[in-house]
């Protein structure tokens, strides 16, 4: 992982069975956003690299940053 970049590690929940997921994204992108959950759903660079459905996201938390 890069200094400039953040892990951020994604809870899904469906029928019961969990999944994590981890994704990084840029520190500076990150830095406009009061709420990660705005980050995930408005953030330009996010939306064009990753697909996240959000009716089976139980929980976002940064790893590390």
């Amino acid at each position: 992982m890069s200094e400039d970049n953040v892990k951020i590690r994604l809870l899904f929940v469906d029928e019961g069975s969990y999944q994590h997921e981890e994704i990084e994204v840029a520190r500076t992108n990150l830095e406009g956003y009061d709420r990660l959950i705005d980050f995930l759903r408005e953030e330009p660079a996010v939306l064009r690299t990753v697909y996240l459905d959000l009716e089976r996201l139980c929980s976002a938390h940064l790893v590390s940053g």
